[in-house]
């Protein structure tokens, strides 16, 4: 099976997401796993205002580009090829945004 990155972007809001929504991501290795794919890792990020960046050695506080959109959590997935990444990708629960699928090189593997 391939990884793939599934990046949530979301619509800041300033507000906590919905129970509802917070639920649907509770279930979302249940789910993925029902249609043979796997969930490797999965993490929430704090909100972009907390975000600092550092470019040619310069640190500035805040996001990165300028966007409706920013980064909100990232999934590792497992999955057998690009078609099964996107329908897996498709499962997860965005309120006003979307998700982007990309492949990962496999740079660093886990010894153990």
């Amino acid at each position: 099976m391939t990884q793939y990155a599934v990046l949530i972007f979301e619509t800041e809001t300033g507000t906590e997401p919905p129970p509802e929504v917070m639920a649907a991501h509770q279930e979302l290795p249940a789910r993925i796993a029902e249609r043979g794919g796997r969930i490797v890792a999965g993490l929430a990020l704090e909100p972009s205002t907390t975000a600092t960046v550092v470019r040619d050695g310069l640190i500035t506080d805040g996001p990165f580009i300028e966007s409706k959109e920013m980064l909100a959590g990232v999934f590792v997935i497992e999955a057998r090829d690009l078609d099964h990444a996107m329908e897996l990708a498709g499962l997860t629960p965005v309120l006003k945004g979307g998700v982007e699928v990309r492949p990962l090189a496999g740079f660093f593997t886990d010894p153990s």
